[in-house]
């Protein structure tokens, strides 16, 4: 059984295609049309057959060199080279270069005569010398109805249209082959032609609630893998946008980049750095809360680092953007002059969910933003319900995160007692999701903002008062009162509270400092008068000691003195001058 399987894996990886080169057709068909082989593509007039079937003539004529034949039944050549000049196509040149051949063939009904000997044998030579000619690799005809309407029986119908695709493949052509839808979802009128194509691709234009919306499916594919989904389209200017679904797989890569958002204040709550780059960004609450201005700070300072940001506005025109951001001190349209911010307004039922997908599929493929916004998300819900919507911002999401562009939503929510849900039901899928909340107190309506949550990074939880000035957002810290938050004039009378008190406490303060520095002071003055005090007893206590010691010098100088002058006498004198103990004195000496 491996065996069994191994050679059909290489079989089915062998199959050549052609690629279309048209946006998203490639990707779900693995890789093209089959190569060689006849595709058909059906579907109702004006589904885009036609012009789906000229574009990958000219894709494959200019990117792939590939010359290309077209072989119309119902449009002149000269029509089908203004028809095609809409989408940006130059058919004359093409021709000119020998690169494209356009031929037209009349065919009358009135004119084809059933027979048993009818045949496309006149049609094989005159598309045959085309090919030769030009060395043809792609080939489309347009359209078979218009060759085979006349026919009834359906032998030689069978036979013919049998034949066709056989010769075909012998010429080894890529052939692509429009045809219309049958009744009651008939893939064609015949229920023929999807049977003998190996690639059959059906495209829809249907209209639900006056909303129309484009959708292609690819409805077989022999040999090959292939998209079996519904996908939207668009036909713009350019050219075909198909929007394949690859929301199944969740294998994109993530980034450690950290953006900022716009406010100092906000980054803080965000551990200080912000959203992660590529990541998912939610901002839901009531009307008149303020979830514009949160992406208009966004969109500005993404521009300020020269990067892109694409805003999808389903509210308001570019000019009334960029006029109310103004009341706030966001001036956006330099960068919109800069080609950096570019705006899509429309209406969200303008077109169905699937074509608005296709739109912004094709828009940020030209435009290569780094930042998408979508204002707001929940305007969708008026062409769909809240399961489609879902399912259509799915994709969305998972086609932005593939591309690791940071994706900024917000959401009108309608209050109530639940305010921490989405009317569309997308906030599991969203990395980081901030609320807006009207916060009345003492009959004022203030705003709060706090983050509901933030993944893969710690975050604040605390609320914050929320404010529009002439300088932007602010986010101020709301008080807690007996009541609950206090915002507005209870947070500014509360303010004033703290600054009374905190001036209060600060003169308290300054009058002990002022007390403490007088005790200080008259401390430090009896200290003084003290030390004078005692200055001056120890300054008389020297002094007296010093007369002292002066008065026991002098004494001792006159007992010495006197002692001297007993001892000498002067030569002449008598020694008894007539006193007793003179006298006594001499008698004693006069004894020696």
């Amino acid at each position: 059984m491996g065996i069994v399987e191994d050679k059909i894996s290489r079989a089915l990886q062998q199959l050549p295609k052609a690629p279309t080169g048209i946006d998203g057709l490639d990707e779900i068909t693995g890789g093209g049309l089959p190569k060689g082989r006849p595709t058909l593509v059906c579907g109702s007039a004006g589904s885009g057959k036609t012009l789906f079937a000229t574009e990958f003539l000219v894709h494959g004529a200019i990117d792939y060199d590939e010359p290309g034949v077209l072989m119309s039944f119902e449009e002149t050549d000269v029509d089908m080279v203004q028809n095609v000049a809409s989408l940006g196509f130059d058919l004359g040149d093409l021709i000119e270069q020998g690169k494209l051949s356009v031929d037209y063939v009349r065919i009358e009904r009135s004119e084809i005569e059933e027979t048993g000997e009818y045949d496309l044998e006149g049609l094989f030579i005159r598309l045959g010398f085309a090919i030769d000619s030009i060395g043809a690799k792609r080939v489309v005809l347009d359209t078979l109805e218009a060759l085979f309407g006349g026919l009834q029986n359906e032998g030689i119908l069978r036979a013919e249209l049998r034949r066709l695709f056989l010769w075909l493949k012998e010429k080894g052509v890529t052939a692509l082959i429009t045809a219309e839808r049958g009744k009651d979802g008939a893939l064609t009128r015949h229920g023929l032609e999807e049977y003998v194509s190996d690639c059959v691709i059906l495209l829809d234009h249907r209209v639900s609630d006056q909303i129309s919306t484009r959708m292609l499916r690819v409805v077989k594919y022999r040999g090959s893998s292939h998209g079996t989904n519904e996908y939207p389209f668009l036909i713009s200017d350019t050219g075909f946008a198909i929007m394949p679904v690859t929301s199944a797989g969740l294998d994109h890569d993530v980034s450690q980049e950290r953006i900022s958002t716009g406010i100092p204040r906000l980054d803080e709550m965000l551990e200080g750095k912000g959203y992660y780059r590529g990541s998912s960004i939610l901002v839901s609450g009531t009307a008149g809360t303020g979830k514009s201005s949160l992406a208009a700070h966004l969109a500005r300072v993404t521009c300020e680092l020269g990067e892109r940001c694409l805003y999808f506005a389903f509210e308001e025109s570019p000019r009334q953007i960029v006029r109310n951001m103004q009341s706030i001190g966001l001036n956006l349209q330099p960068y919109v002059d800069q080609g950096l911010l570019r705006f899509h307004s429309t209406r969200s039922y303008f077109s169905g969910l699937e074509s608005h997908l296709a739109l912004m599929h094709k828009l940020v493929n030209d435009f290569k933003p780094s930042v998408v916004i979508i204002d707001p998300i929940t305007n969708l819900i008026d062409v769909g319900d809240e399961r489609t919507v879902n399912a259509m911002l799915v994709r969305l999401l998972d086609f932005l995160k593939n591309r690791q562009i940071t994706n900024f939503l917000t959401s009108l929510t309608s209050g109530g007692s639940a305010p921490e849900r989405t009317d569309v039901g997308i906030s599991s899928l969203i990395d980081t999701w901030l609320l807006l909340r009207d916060l009345e107190t003492g009959g004022e309506r203030n705003r709060g903002l706090y983050v509901i949550k933030s993944r893969g990074m710690a975050h604040s939880n605390q609320i914050r008062e929320f404010l529009l000035t002439s300088e932007g957002i602010k986010l101020v810290d709301a008080y807690l009162g007996t009541t609950g938050v206090l915002t507005g004039s209870a947070r500014i009378a509360q303010e004033m509270q703290e600054r009374a008190a905190e001036q209060a406490r600060r003169q308290e303060i300054e009058a002990h400092r002022l007390e403490l520095e007088r005790r200080r002071k008259t401390l430090e003055a009896r200290i003084a008068a003290l030390q004078a005090e005692i200055q001056s007893t120890e300054a008389e206590t020297s002094r007296v000691e010093e007369e002292q010691h002066l008065f026991a010098e002098q004494g001792l100088r006159g007992m010495e003195a006197m002692a001297r002058s007993r001892k000498v006498r002067s030569p002449g004198l008598p020694t008894n001058t007539g006193h007793p103990a003179e006298k006594g004195q001499d008698k004693e000496g006069s004894n020696d």
